[in-house]
């Protein structure tokens, strides 16, 4: 159930009776000479309403404009900065959680917001408003991705390729794979853009003239449909996973006690002044 389709009077029931949230994120940002810039955050949305629609779960808009400073020297990319991220989507969940709304997925496409989405759910779940966690539809199908694409990459590769080719195949400019390819790094590893261990980058053009990663001529529309699939079936499954576990089980542990007898003498002393362990 898509949020801003609904009147207020027609969500009533699901917030008495429901407490889960879908919020997709993506990003503006180049993704070649051959994707729109709007492809983070197409393929979370697509992602994001059609699980929605599988589990009757809410679906919030999309946070279009991520963490993206890494792509800043190709026109069109936007960003915010990450604190001003974090802010932002950690008080539009707290409004979530206002509504009742006490576990969140943040259905993510963009790599560079995956830190900043674990800090917001970390201080979300430290203060007990909500358990919000962060989802990868990559990351959740990675097998699947290395069988379908010889050469794949992390950015603007053939795997966002086939996605978009499925999801928005109009936005694609099929004329430029092969430029995509021959342009960009085709053959990306672990030692890409690392010098003796150290990642020696931090822009997305220090690595790739245009931007890109990967054989992009080795997408379709098919794998992508295929990629869609799997990835939303993932999603369908944890969000059925979440909805089932008691809150008070997504919560913090406990502080750690020692088992009685199990301390040696003086050891654990508490420090009179500052209430830390003694050294």
């Amino acid at each position: 159930m898509y949020i801003a389709d609904q009147a207020w009077p027609d969500l009533e029931d699901y917030v008495e009776s429901e407490s889960l949230a879908v919020v997709p994120l993506g990003s503006t940002e180049q993704h070649g000479p051959h994707l729109p810039l709007a492809t983070d955050h197409l393929i979370a949305e697509g992602l994001a309403r059609e699980a929605a629609d599988r589990t009757g779960f809410l679906c919030t808009p999309t946070v279009n404009v991520g963490v993206s400073t890494h792509h800043r020297q190709f026109h069109g990319t936007m960003w915010v900065d990450p604190p001003a991220f974090r802010d932002y989507v950690e008080s539009m969940t707290r409004n979530l959680a206002y509504h009742g709304v006490d576990r969140v997925v943040f259905v993510n496409a963009h790599g560079g917001n995956v830190q900043h989405l674990r800090e917001v759910g970390r201080r979300l779940r430290d203060d007990g408003t909500a358990y919000a966690i962060e989802w990868m539809w990559d990351e959740s199908i990675p097998d699947l991705v290395d069988d379908l694409f010889e050469h794949n990459g992390p950015h603007g590769g053939p795997k966002e390729t086939a996605m978009i080719q499925h999801l928005a195949g109009d936005l694609v400019r099929e004329e430029r794979l092969d430029d995509a390819r021959d342009g960009g790094v085709v053959d990306y590893g672990r030692n890409t853009g690392r010098t003796f261990g150290a990642r020696t980058y931090y822009d997305a053009v220090d690595n790739s003239d245009n931007g890109v990663f990967g054989d992009q001529t080795d997408a379709t529309a098919e794998k992508g449909e295929q990629l869609f699939e799997a990835a939303t079936e993932q999603l369908v499954r944890l969000l059925e996973w979440l909805d089932e576990r008691a809150f008070e089980d997504l919560a913090p542990k406990p502080h750690v006690e020692p088992e009685p007898g199990s301390r040696r003498r003086g050891a654990g002393s508490t420090s009179r002044r500052t209430g830390w362990p003694g050294r």
